[in-house]
């Protein structure tokens, strides 16, 4: 018997047959499953080697920059263009000069591909917590 059966069972045989009405309908408790969620992707996220959690702190911010409602992160089709420009800032914040002039002003393809790859997962996240927790009911 799980947290949320209990209540209920014991509610049963107070009410002897008749439910109460705030229990006709289902409820879920959003938040605090997205509080576990949330609490699950910290945990895998300090599994993540050193230099792959520096870069995702400069992609959280550029998606925390992002996250107001109209923003292309929440359009139904974001457009590639824009996503490769956002994953070009955070190369340009992340990758140090010295290093950029060694490569002779050219991205470093792998880096940059991983920096792709962590934005549009922050992204796909945060657009699905958006989905889950701020949805308009009417």
């Amino acid at each position: 018997m799980n947290q949320f059966e209990e209540p209920y069972l014991r509610m049963r045989e107070e009410y002897a047959g008749r439910m109460p009405f705030y229990l006709t309908y289902p409820m879920t408790n959003v938040y605090q499953t997205e509080k576990e969620y949330e609490r699950d992707m910290e945990l895998m996220k300090e599994l993540y080697p050193r230099r792959m959690r520096k870069l995702l702190a400069y992609v959280e911010e550029e998606c925390d920059k992002m996250e107001y409602e109209g923003s292309m992160m929440y359009d139904e089709y974001p457009d590639k263009v824009l996503l490769y420009r956002t994953a070009a800032n955070v190369y340009d914040k992340a990758v140090p000069i010295q290093e950029t002039e060694r490569h002779g002003n050219r991205r470093d393809r792998d880096f940059m591909d991983v920096i792709q790859v962590l934005l549009y997962d922050e992204m796909y996240r945060r657009r699905g917590r958006r989905r889950r927790c701020c949805r308009k009911w009417w």
